[in-house]
């Protein structure tokens, strides 16, 4: 084993530890996990967010509903991630609630930003605090705001986050975006943003597509409402 590699041993054991090189290498030990794990796509389109993510179904046995990418935060904001799905799920629990309490402290609807924040501040503490470990997880959350600015927005694993008109997180983030840059127009449908991103996702992953392992998810702008497409709906966009 060489010096370096012994080197490298002593400083990913401690979060709160830097390298000599001034890295962190259990959050890039986190960022590696999101690579790892099945890909999502978000797009911003004129009349609202459309999200796609592949369930990556890793057995016939399994039923494929029981697969859980899709998350709605509010009746206006949706999500989905990559990497470590437990560690999404609670950081989408807290979002929820988080939501449910300004609606019903202000009687309005939180924004968008305020909620990535939110994930985005607890993410950042355990990157800091000796006996955590980072979330092995990057969520992409869009929305629709009160006065119909629509928003996209990707969170790292270690708090950081960016908004984009389009992002794909997971393992085909290097083959995708390239592509997506592409094929990406500020002014397409939501209904053009859910083909283009079943279209991706058909490219990525060629013989082992199958509209049962992906999850398809748009707020409307108009109506700034949740909408899950399923069966027979998900159908006529995949032909």
């Amino acid at each position: 084993m060489d010096k370096q590699m012994i080197d490298k041993m002593g400083y990913d054991r401690s979060i709160t530890m830097f390298s000599p090189d001034g890295r962190l290498l259990q959050v890039e030990y986190a960022k590696k996990t999101v690579k790892q794990g099945s890909t999502a796509l978000g797009i911003a389109c004129k009349d609202g967010i459309v999200l796609v993510s592949d369930k990556r179904i890793t057995s016939p046995l399994l039923v494929p509903e029981a697969v859980e990418k899709m998350f709605k935060v509010d009746d206006h904001i949706a999500a989905t991630a990559s990497g470590i799905i437990s560690d999404a799920r609670v950081l989408i629990d807290r979002a929820q609630l988080k939501a449910q309490q300004h609606s019903v402290t202000y009687d309005s609807k939180i924004d968008v930003l305020s909620i990535v924040k939110d994930m985005c501040d607890l993410k950042q503490i355990c990157t800091q605090s000796a006996g955590l470990r980072p979330f092995g997880v990057s969520l992409l959350v869009g929305g629709v705001e009160e006065d119909g600015t629509i928003r996209l927005f990707l969170t790292e694993p270690y708090g950081l986050y960016f908004q984009y008109k389009a992002a794909v997180i997971g393992e085909g983030d290097a083959e995708i975006e390239p592509v997506l840059q592409k094929r990406y127009r500020a002014n397409m449908s939501v209904e053009e943003g859910i083909k283009l991103g079943l279209s991706l996702l058909k490219e990525f992953l060629k013989d082992d597509f199958n509209l049962e392992r992906i999850d398809v998810a748009y707020v409307d702008a108009k109506e700034r409402r949740y909408t899950k497409l399923s069966g027979d709906d998900l159908k006529k966009y995949g032909k």
